[in-house]
């Protein structure tokens, strides 16, 4: 006993001191307007821990160590708060009284006033996450002057360097982004998610997003570069999430309208209705589209319904839902050949092609705070859609459309998953740390057919004897286990080291038979072949990263981190039968590697920057060459090209250069931003002859984006300018098109965009014009649909928008 004792002793001494010199924080938050209490906002302490206030507006800390401390407070409707204090062992309160970002202050308080560039970067844990020492961007919509209505990604994504975006349809349907040599299709080489959960038709046997939430209703995006590959899945291109706008706390109802038209026929109509009754809280919206397009035969419809509910079960606990609907129909014109580009780029000879989308989402989210330093999160999310097209669509795009059968492409998906988070923060000799683990199950369901389909002229998406005539009829389960863990060690005030590790199980399968039909030189079929197949592909692997982060300065982080990347073959692209391209049956899984290392800003009011280099070592590059066939056809190979070494400076700066050069302005703003990537890329090894030694599709060497935004109160203008040099279209640098033009040169382009906004009591008006110097240009060359061929991108449009808060 008396052993026991002596050995209980020096571990209660230990304790008593440690708790004497630790520090219990507590405080309360109030309205500066009428000392109400302010419920649910977020209280940072140092950026790196962080509690939310309870119904009372109370928030805690528990065992601060001794040091220098910021607190600092964020929730929408008030500006930011920081309140700089030293624990010294004895209990500590503080009263935060915040300003509406809605009032006018009589003085210019810089640390207390939100940025409002609507560009920053994500802190070193927010939201379930890490990423210290990680590039990463956040964007905030409302405060861009920018063409939302229209999804305009040109402007949207403007701050964000480096991104190549697709331009061929004026809707914002769709989103096509790529960056650092990725294909832009359909932001396929990010994890793109919503609220936290997947969007993509399958996260692993086809990562193609067809849906975009509306950037109406859309509170931040948020990305992370090629890093987010240990917490979000193994993608090179990162994280794209969309945080959809948060419930409303102060107000029962508040109901926003927005009426917006456009040229070419276009109309959209967006309502929201936001609230918190007791302890419930919601955020809905329903959104309708439509537009003529720029082109003939580009008409669309669409409608998009999106529900958000929270409820507190209790000040740690609350669980949500999230569902979301959207569909459109849409009319494609098809693409063009080099020389009917150069004659006319708003002509078409397709009417017949048709393209339908139906997405509908659903995710539960639970959320559990033990206390300020152990949190916890799971997601359960799921996705029932499908996606089908019909159209003529031969090799030749210059043919005229002999109104046979069209060819009818359709694919169901089905897919589920969970995600579980935990995290920790703990202190090791007096040092922050901060675990996160977590895992993730996720089970996909893919049925793909392609078949004849009715020669009439309208949507009919239905085979024509679907017994002889469908040639492709596959179904793709997918499973995917993950397990990940992350771990920043905060060495010194200023400098912190970020391990990371995720094991990754995969298992795809294809299951189906492919097919031919043989027709004599008359049209008729002579011949009707088919071919089972089943193949499935099991693999695991362990992938590690490790970021860096040096803060110099309370305004200057230095970041550098390496992470291994890894992206597995789709199954679903290899039988689809395309008449210009040609799969490889052995692609091989692409692996490899990133590295960034850059120096930015801490968040200002003033100026904004970040400046990174980066490299990206991509094994096995899935791509496409030219190759002519027997016929002489100039035809695609999609297969592993090679080894692919892309490296370059990606810099972004924002300052408001009149605020710099006379600090007492109130009323004016000017913001002069600029964003420059310059890249330099190259296939350093390849098996397929004419590749090594290229430069990697994608990739232009210049890509700028640079723009003025000026204020004068509720008045903002704004006037960018975008330019990107000539880029290739495939691994062999064919720089003609052919008679297809699915490959060749992708032209350098210059456009010019201008906007406007004014805000007065409860109405908004927003106006811009797209492409205002008329550039008659195209960023993509497509190999089936929409094209195949060169996709024009719009000509110049204008656009007003009428905003209504209720």
């Amino acid at each position: 006993m008396k052993l026991k004792v002596c050995k209980l002793l020096p571990l209660l001494l230990f304790h008593a001191i440690v708790s004497f010199a630790q520090t219990r924080l507590s405080g309360q938050v109030f309205s500066k307007t009428d000392s109400s209490i302010v419920k649910g906002c977020t209280v940072f302490l140092n950026e790196k821990l962080s509690t939310v206030t309870d119904d009372s507006g109370k928030f805690y800390f528990q065992a601060v160590p001794k040091g220098s401390y910021t607190l600092q407070t964020e929730i929408p409707g008030y500006r930011v708060h920081k309140k700089n204090f030293s624990a010294t062992g004895k209990e500590l309160y503080f009263e935060l009284y915040l300003t509406s970002s809605d009032q006018n202050l009589d003085e210019l308080t810089v640390t207390e006033k939100a940025a409002d560039f609507g560009f920053s970067h994500l802190r070193g844990v927010e939201s379930m996450g890490i990423y210290e020492g990680k590039k990463s961007e956040v964007i905030s919509p409302d405060q861009l002057v920018a063409n939302l209505s229209t999804n305009n990604a040109r402007q949207v994504y403007s701050r964000v360097a480096g991104l190549n975006i697709w331009e061929n349809e004026g809707g914002g349907l769709q989103l096509n982004i790529g960056g650092r040599g990725l294909d832009p299709n359909r932001t396929s080489n990010f994890n793109v998610r919503q609220n936290g959960h997947d969007i993509s038709a399958d996260a692993l046997g086809y990562p193609e997003s067809y849906y975009t939430p509306p950037i109406e209703a859309v509170g931040k995006i948020q990305i992370v570069r090629g890093a987010a590959s240990l917490q979000y899945g193994t993608q090179f291109g990162g994280l794209i999430n969309f945080v959809m706008r948060k419930p409303v706390q102060d107000k029962k109802i508040e109901v926003v309208a927005r009426q917006s038209i456009g040229s070419f026929g276009f109309y959209n109509a967006f309502t929201s209705a936001s609230g918190t009754v007791g302890r419930l809280s919601y955020y809905t919206f329903f959104q309708y589209k439509k537009a003529d397009g720029w082109r003939a035969n580009s008409h669309f419809n669409n409608y998009t319904f999106y529900t958000d509910l929270d409820y507190k079960l209790s000040e740690k606990t609350s669980i949500g839902l999230d569902i979301t609907k959207m569909h459109y129909l849409a009319q494609q014109p098809g693409g063009l050949t080099d020389a009917m580009f150069a004659a006319d780029p708003r002509q078409t000879n397709r009417e017949r092609n048709w393209f339908e989308v139906d997405w509908n989402m659903a995710a539960i989210h639970f959320d559990h705070h033990f206390n300020a330093a152990n949190e916890f999160n799971l997601r359960v999310f799921g996705l029932a859609a499908n996606r089908y097209s019909i159209g003529f669509r031969p090799n030749r795009v210059a043919t005229i459309d002999d109104n046979s059968e069209r060819d009818l492409i359709k694919g169901d998906f089905n897919n589920w998953g969970a995600e579980a988070r935990y995290l920790k923060k703990y202190f090791i000799a007096k040092k922050l740390s901060v675990l996160l683990v977590g895992s993730r199950y996720y089970y996909g369901y893919n049925h793909n057919l392609q078949g004849l389909g009715s020669k009439g002229k309208d949507a009919d998406f239905t085979f024509v004897e679907p017994d002889r005539f469908i040639t492709y009829d596959y179904r793709f389960p997918n499973r995917n286990i993950s397990l990940f863990a992350e771990n920043i060690f905060y060495i010194t005030d200023r400098l912190s080291i970020t391990p990371g590790v995720r094991f990754e199980y995969i298992k795809t399968t294809a299951d189906g038979y492919y097919g031919n039909i043989s027709r004599d030189l008359a049209g008729n079929v002579i011949n009707i072949s088919r071919t089972d197949e089943y193949r499935t592909n099991g693999r695991q692997f362990l992938l590690a990263g490790l970021g860096i982060g040096y803060k110099p300065h309370s305004r200057v982080e230095l970041y550098a981190n390496i992470s291994q990347n890894y992206r597995s073959i789709t199954f679903s692209d290899m039988r689809i039968s395309n008449p210009s391209s040609v799969i490889d049956p052995n692609l091989r899984d692409e692996k490899g590697y990133s590295i960034d290392l850059g120096v930015r800003s801490q968040q200002t009011t003033l100026f904004n920057y970040d400046i990174s280099l980066f490299y990206l070592n991509y094994n096995n590059r899935i791509g496409e060459v030219q190759f002519y066939d027997e016929s002489n056809r100039v035809l695609r190979l999609r297969s592993n090209v090679g080894q692919a070494i892309i490296m370059g400076i990606e810099s972004y700066a924002e300052a408001d250069f009149l605020r710099l050069s006379s600090p007492e302005t109130k009323d004016w703003s000017g913001v002069l931003f600029g964003n420059v990537a310059l890249i330099k890329s190259e296939y350093n090894r390849s098996e397929i002859p004419g590749v090594q030694g290229n430069h990697v599709e994608f990739v232009p060497k210049l890509n700028l984006k640079t723009g003025l935004r000026i204020g004068y109160k509720k008045l903002k203008g704004s006037l960018q300018f975008t330019h990107l040099t000539d880029q290739f279209s495939e691994a062999t640098n064919a720089t003609d098109g052919g008679v297809s033009s699915v490959v060749g040169l992708i032209p350098a382009y210059k456009i010019v965009d201008l906007s406007l906004s004014y805000e007065w009591k409860r109405l908004r008006v927003e106006a811009s014009i797209n492409n205002l110097s008329n550039e008659m240009y195209f960023t993509r060359r497509a190999t089936g649909y929409p094209g195949p061929g060169i996709l024009p991108s719009d000509g110049r449009g204008f656009y007003f928008t009428l905003q209504v808060k209720i």
